[in-house]
């Protein structure tokens, strides 16, 4: 039988590293130091440096990145943001836990992305920002974003999460809207080894508001400010991410060019439906998703085949027990919806095999015959 072919391999980034990892927590070990320190610091420079902003900061998690960034930059009860709604809940979740109103919007449905052509129908009198989410590391139309987020004096919080070195038009994902969200969950293109965050910015105040929310309101021990929360990057994953950060471009390209096997592959075959990056575009492809119909026998078969798929996001935020209250019905967003109901993750890793990337293309043509 055929080996199995992981969704995502983190113990080959392990071995890829020869070491480095092992040596980075090594090193916090030795240092005594655990939390906000000199790891923290040289990341934060480092990241901030890759993505050309002029800061960065460490948080806990990505929803932590997003909600913070949201609390810094004023958002609050009475406020509504924009968001699309095909999406992981947690894009949704930041506006809630700051007490705004997240206010789903159409995708593109050749992108996946916020679809800005129908921002103008879902702002409102109450609008105060809009959350672009750069979904499988494909950065979204951020220019008419921009334009029109402008002229209504609303903040854009790019949510990065999946976008780690991903461009548009030349700019880094992180460093082109007011401010952006970055998880590093271990899976990500740039993981630690646990969870965690970060916020980059140009805005030096945003940047210092965060830093005080992050550690409970206080610049010093006991001189509370605000009413912060505990929600810092640990210095040993601070350390591990800082030995990922110079591997980050060769892997996004080792990404670019499975992702380039499985186009070629799939041209072509119409029942093979696969997202189309506009020109100036430049993903990552933290994930590489194909729309198929009966995905979910589809996915089975390939289980069967030894290939491990997963599915995002067969639950959207807007049909979730989470938002039930707000009483927004299936049908009103019908791109997402159809999204939610086809789409299939594949296997993409820096690390697979073109013979598996191919042993997948392969078993997917079997079971959709041109």
């Amino acid at each position: 039988m055929d080996h199995q072919i992981p969704f995502v391999d983190l113990g080959a980034a392990r071995d890829a590293l020869g070491g480095e990892l092992e040596e980075a927590v090594a090193r916090v070990l030795a240092s005594g130091w655990y939390l906000l320190g000199e790891e923290l610091e040289r990341f934060e420079a480092e990241f901030a440096a890759y993505c050309g902003t002029a800061h960065c900061v460490g948080v806990g998690s990505g929803l932590s990145a997003l909600e913070l960034s949201l609390r810094a930059a004023g958002i609050g009860p009475g406020d509504e943001v924009l968001v699309p709604a095909y999406t992981w809940i947690a894009s949704w979740l930041a506006i809630t836990n700051v007490g705004a109103t997240p206010v789903g919007v159409e995708v593109e449905a050749d992108t996946y992305n916020i679809d800005p052509t129908v921002l103008s129908g879902a702002f409102s009198e109450r609008t105060a920002a809009i959350m672009p989410v750069h979904l499988r590391g494909e950065v979204a139309a951020l220019a008419p974003i921009l334009e029109f987020a402008s002229s209504h004096g609303l903040f854009v919080l790019e949510d990065a999460a999946q976008a780690h070195g991903a461009r548009r038009d030349g700019k880094r994902a992180g460093s082109i809207g007011g401010a952006a969200g970055f998880s590093f969950y271990p899976s990500k293109n740039l993981g630690a080894v646990g969870d965690g965050g970060a916020v980059t910015t140009d805005d030096a105040d945003l940047a210092e508001r965060v830093r005080l929310l992050r550690n409970y309101g206080t610049r010093n021990r006991y001189e509370i400010e605000t009413a912060g929360v505990n929600s810092r990057l640990a210095e040993v994953q601070a350390a591990a991410l800082r030995a990922q950060l110079p591997h980050l471009d060769e892997w996004n390209g080792a990404r670019a060019t499975l992702a380039a096997r499985y186009d070629a592959g799939f041209a072509g075959n119409p029942s093979i439906r696969r997202p189309k990056p506009p020109a100036g575009s430049e993903p990552v492809w933290h994930f590489y998703y194909v729309g198929l119909d009966d995905r979910d026998g589809q996915r089975q078969a390939l289980a069967e085949r030894g290939i491990e798929t997963l599915v995002h996001y067969p639950i959207l935020p807007h049909l979730s027990p989470a938002y039930a209250d707000a009483g927004i019905p299936r049908g009103t967003f019908p791109i997402s919806e159809r999204l939610a109901d086809e789409v299939l993750s594949l296997p993409m890793h820096p690390f697979l095999a073109a013979e598996d990337c191919d042993r997948v293309i392969a078993a997917l043509l079997e079971l959709n015959p041109a």
